[in-house]
């Protein structure tokens, strides 16, 4: 097939409904929402206007939230900074740029098709503010569009399932506990419920057998299935206005003398649990139900952090949370806490309510983000 000269691909930020620490364990279910915040990658010909700045680089990278333009050589099949004398590896926040566009690489070397160079690639989020994110999954939007981009460019159509795995072994070489459930919601898009494969295995294996016999095998406790939205209540999302970093928040709470006890052992059963049945209640259109099980699962988590002392729950946080329930809603934090955003469902036809609730969260310090589901994944 003939690559393409310039291709653009665009990916949904994500929410996590419920689920949030338990689903770092492979199996464990959790509800996620893609976004209508994207992240776009547009992919070029570096001969062309977007990669005029090649000057002798396989790849040039550029994004809105990075340096500028930064060239790239292939180097064993790594990409290392061109002229760098600290390694070369991923700087400016392309950490996970650089692994996506590498892990396309491997896989159009092993099916003996050519690496596109020299190749420009450009990064536009709208998932961030003046620099800040909220904390909408922009690590796995930025992957999955960049996997799909590359791949795209060089001729190779991917389906959902490819895309996603793809975009799961490049984030695990990066960040080997995060869960991949943000890359999933990027990739089919809606209302999602998804169990995370065992990272080490799929790593393992793609040492082993590479990386395209890698994304054709079975995945232990991997599962991913759309769901229908929530029937009679409305998402709303707030910000917080004070980033926290998931990755931290995760490898903290490993670093406790935690897991493996009985605390350990009723956090993940509980939430499960929750996440079992508000996935039901979705199923079954039983909003009251889904707002039960919200509930249930902020207070699993708020039992955690006063367990743990992880910091899960920020003032802004709570009070968030404290607004919903005061109309009758539910809500929690969305991820691993800490700031970034909460999420609420409050009755669809309660316009009166969810006013109120906006008002409360300005007064408080959190900021109503004008946010929607997005029903569709990726798109050109």
């Amino acid at each position: 097939m003939t690559p393409q000269r310039t291709v653009a691909r665009q990916a949904p930020g994500k929410l996590f409904v419920a689920g949030e620490y338990a689903v770092v364990d492979p199996g464990n279910p959790a509800i996620l929402v893609a976004v209508d915040r994207h992240i776009t990658v547009t992919v070029s010909d570096a001969g062309s206007d977007a990669g005029s700045d090649a000057g002798g680089a396989d790849v040039v990278i550029s994004s809105d939230l990075g340096p500028g333009a930064v060239p790239w050589r292939w180097h064993d099949g790594r990409l290392v900074v061109r002229g760098a004398d600290d390694g070369g590896r991923a700087r400016g926040g392309l950490t996970h740029v650089v692994s996506a566009i590498e892990t396309v690489g491997r896989l159009l070397t092993e099916r003996g098709m050519s690496q596109p160079t020299p190749l420009g690639v450009s990064v536009s989020s709208r998932l961030h503010d003046n620099g800040r994110k909220y904390g909408l999954g922009s690590s796995g939007a930025v992957t999955v569009a960049t996997v799909d981009a590359v791949a795209a460019f060089a001729g190779l159509k991917l389906s959902d399932d490819e895309r996603y795995r793809l975009a799961l072994l490049a984030t695990a070489r990066v960040d080997p506990k995060a869960s991949g459930g943000d890359l999933a919601a990027s990739t089919w898009g809606g209302w999602i419920a998804y169990q995370a494969p065992d990272r080490a295995f799929v790593l393992d294996l793609a040492r082993r057998v590479g990386v395209d016999r890698t994304i054709g095998a079975p995945w232990p406790g991997h599962s991913v299935r759309r769901l229908p939205s929530p029937a009679g209540l409305s998402l709303e999302v707030g910000w917080t206005g004070e980033p926290a970093s998931t990755a931290s928040l995760v490898s903290g709470l490993h670093r406790k003398p935690w897991r493996g006890t009985a605390s350990h052992e009723r956090f993940v059963e509980t939430t499960n649990g929750c996440v079992r049945a508000a996935t039901a209640a979705l199923e079954a259109g039983d909003g009251e139900g889904l707002l039960r099980q919200i509930r249930a699962a902020r207070q699993e988590l708020a039992r955690l952090d006063d367990e743990v002392g992880l910091g899960i729950f920020t003032d802004r946080l709570t009070r968030l949370c404290d607004a919903a329930e005061a109309v009758g809603g539910a809500a929690k934090p969305s991820g691993a806490g800490g700031g970034d955003c909460g999420i609420a469902l409050l009755d669809a036809e309660a316009s009166r309510d969810i006013s109120q609730v906006r008002q409360r969260w300005a007064t408080a310090g959190v900021l109503p983000l004008p946010i929607r589901p997005a029903l569709e994944g990726i798109e050109e």
